[in-house]
């Protein structure tokens, strides 16, 4: 199991648990909104450590961007798996085909 499915695992649990025992739970609580209003907040901070050249900031941005992902993907109950097999329907597809496809 990958360290994003664990991840995912994680946050399912947290999903229904007290939100003053877990941040997850806490922001989960708040409703899909909150959450994707988080991720947004979050994906800027990684697009600030891209213009600054800070790599290290930008690994740390970068994996609470992958965390906030799961969180909102969580909020509206779609899997990671189905956005693995998203990424893997697309794989060996030109971008402007794939973009095309739509």
């Amino acid at each position: 199991m990958s360290v994003l499915h664990e991840l995912e695992a994680v946050i399912a649990a947290r999903k229904g648990a007290d939100p003053d025992s877990s941040w997850t739970a806490k922001l989960l609580s708040k409703g899909p909104e909150r959450c994707a209003e988080k991720f947004g907040e979050e994906a800027i901070e990684a697009i600030i450590a891209v213009a600054k050249d800070d790599r290290e900031n930008l690994t740390y941005e970068a994996a609470d961007v992958l965390y906030h992902l799961l969180v909102m993907l969580a909020a509206r109950d779609v899997a990671l798996e189905d956005v693995l097999a998203e990424l893997a329907r697309r794989q060996g597809m030109s971008g402007l085909a794939e973009k095309a496809s739509r």
